[in-house]
């Protein structure tokens, strides 16, 4: 090779050497490709399941549940006062916890025993509920939208003596349930794989949990609602839905009058907000809420699951199982596992249990022996307000089927 040639190959060389140091870090490394969108914490069928057994509750009724359920250490300690202050009953129930450092939305269903006896009870679903709250407020309330659209397509969900059902055109189409009277409220029971008609996903048929003992239900229905007595609440019901917006909107003068500790100040624009002081140590499930809500919990108490040994003991439930149905495990902060059910059961009236030790919460030493203690100075203090509030059978006393 000439001395020429050699020196023309170095020179092409060293310019594409020259190129490639002189090029700019970005243009040799290309972009990574920009994040999907994070996966949701419960799909549309699951939200469906878990929220069919109350979906039909009025509205005002239904939004204080949803938002008690992000408190479920909570509930259980709410739940075991009113047991053991039975003659309190109705706005005198609640007025007898205001001084209690429960959350508003717990103190204000001590008016309704019959629906702390069943989030009690069934404890992995209230916090199931509570999680999607927190994770998905918007999707909840497209889910109520989708449950009460399917009743009242199926001709079950109507206006009667108990409840007022009011379609509010639109796209999509809003459906509103007011109690009959503003003064008395009814909850009611239903069958869901009845009330939804044709139920859309066979894979995930809906929960079911029959009524709890003791309230006016009686035995459980296939088919129709049953309402049990009526309660004279409409002084502790302080929120209600924006379904536009998907929030839940709070009645200040209302909040106040149920906890004379209520901060208004914590509300966006009129809007309900969790607080996280009230978890009381219970872990939230899903990393978005955890990075929102978990860092006000110190210590080892952000850390703690809802599993293990439950402190209240409760009784199964029951899910309606039509051909198999798959039963939510353990809810702790990592999720819970289904588990295949059995098939269904002659009759239609399903009794399986959900959760066969009704769900837990592990590491909270605390509860028991203090909800006990609770309990007592309740039943010392019930004298002072036995005389007045009691419960209004209101209709005749008594609710009916329909």
């Amino acid at each position: 090779m000439t001395t020429i040639s050699r020196r023309w190959i170095c020179g092409i060389v060293g310019v594409l050497l020259a190129a490639v140091l002189t090029t700019p870090v970005s243009a040799q490394t290309p972009a990574a490709p920009p994040a999907g969108p994070q996966q949701k914490l419960y799909k549309p069928e699951e939200l469906d399941q878990m929220l069919a057994p109350i979906a039909l509750y009025d509205d005002a009724l239904l939004s204080q549940v949803l938002m008690a359920a992000t408190y479920p250490l909570e509930v259980i300690e709410a739940a075991r006062w009113v047991k053991a202050n039975p003659n309190l009953k109705g706005d005198a129930a609640v007025k007898a916890v205001q001084d209690k450092t429960w959350d508003v939305s717990v103190k204000s269903l001590t008016a309704f025993p019959q629906v702390l006896a069943q989030m009690s009870s069934q404890i992995e679903w209230t916090q199931k509920l509570g999680d999607a709250m927190l994770a998905q407020q918007k999707d909840v309330a497209a889910s109520i939208q989708r449950l009460r659209k399917l009743s009242y397509d199926a001709g079950n969900l109507k206006t009667s003596t108990q409840q007022k059902v009011n379609v509010q055109p639109g796209t999509p189409q809003t459906i509103v349930i007011e109690p009959a009277s503003p003064q008395t409220v009814y909850v009611p029971i239903y069958q869901p794989s009845w009330a939804y008609g044709t139920w859309p996903y066979p894979a995930s048929p809906p929960y079911y949990y029959p009524p709890p003992p003791g309230y006016g239900y009686g035995a459980p229905l296939l088919r129709g609602f049953m309402f049990g007595v009526g309660v004279a609440a409409a002084g502790s019901l302080f929120g209600g839905w924006n379904w536009g917006s998907g929030d839940v909107n709070v009645n200040v003068n209302r909040a106040v009058n149920i906890d004379r500790n209520f901060n208004a100040g914590r509300l966006q624009n009129g809007n309900w907000q969790h607080l996280a002081d009230h978890r009381k140590g219970v872990g939230y499930r899903d990393a978005a809420t955890r990075a929102k809500y978990g860092k006000n919990i110190p210590g080892a108490d952000g850390r703690r699951d809802f599993r293990g040994k439950d402190v209240t003991r409760p009784g199964g439930g029951t899910l309606a199982r039509p051909g198999g149905v798959q039963r939510p495990g353990a809810i702790g902060q990592h999720g819970g596992v289904q588990r295949p059910g059995a098939g269904q059961r002659p009759g239609g009236v399903q009794h399986g249990n959900f959760g066969r030790h009704g769900g837990a919460i592990g590491g909270v030493e605390r509860g028991g022996h203090r909800v006990n203690r609770e309990a007592a100075r309740g039943r010392s203090s019930a004298g002072g307000h036995r005389g007045g509030g009691g419960g209004h059978r209101g209709g005749g006393g008594h609710g009916g089927r329909r």
